[in-house]
């Protein structure tokens, strides 16, 4: 069986050692995902509707890395710290899933791991297998 990762160069994923996504056969694996640029620097601070909607444009497109897109996408889960901005997390979440509409699960968790960080998403997605 295939195995293909990739990376989007945040500083984390060197440190840590691990990948944006990992992909093994028809499974994609997304890595719990912020909206941390390449520099790890917090995006939007305090908006958590805006860090949402940058971290599913950034899972986007580390499936079109491996020929993947949010069709494929068959589960998502949702970490906030303020389960006040539940709201504005799913708005985002329906935005880019309404009509694909994966399995989902959203919690509240006492922190991530800077302060700036309100959300952080992790998906799987099942796709046909090449070769």
């Amino acid at each position: 069986m295939t195995r293909r990762h990739i990376s989007t160069g945040t500083p984390w994923e060197a440190i840590a050692g691990y990948s944006r996504a990992v992909q093994v056969g028809s499974l994609i694996y997304v890595s719990g995902t912020t909206a941390a640029d390449t520099t790890g620097q917090i995006l939007h601070v305090d908006d958590a509707y805006e860090q949402m909607v940058y971290v599913l444009k950034k899972i986007e497109a580390a499936l079109k890395q491996l020929d993947s897109s949010l069709q494929d996408v068959v589960r998502t889960r949702v970490y906030v710290t303020n389960m006040d901005d539940i709201e504005q997390v799913t708005k985002a979440h329906c935005e880019f899933f309404g009509k694909i509409r994966p399995a989902n699960t959203l919690v509240e968790v006492s922190r991530l791991a800077t302060p700036e960080m309100l959300v952080e998403v992790e998906v799987d997605a099942v796709v046909q297998e090449q070769g």
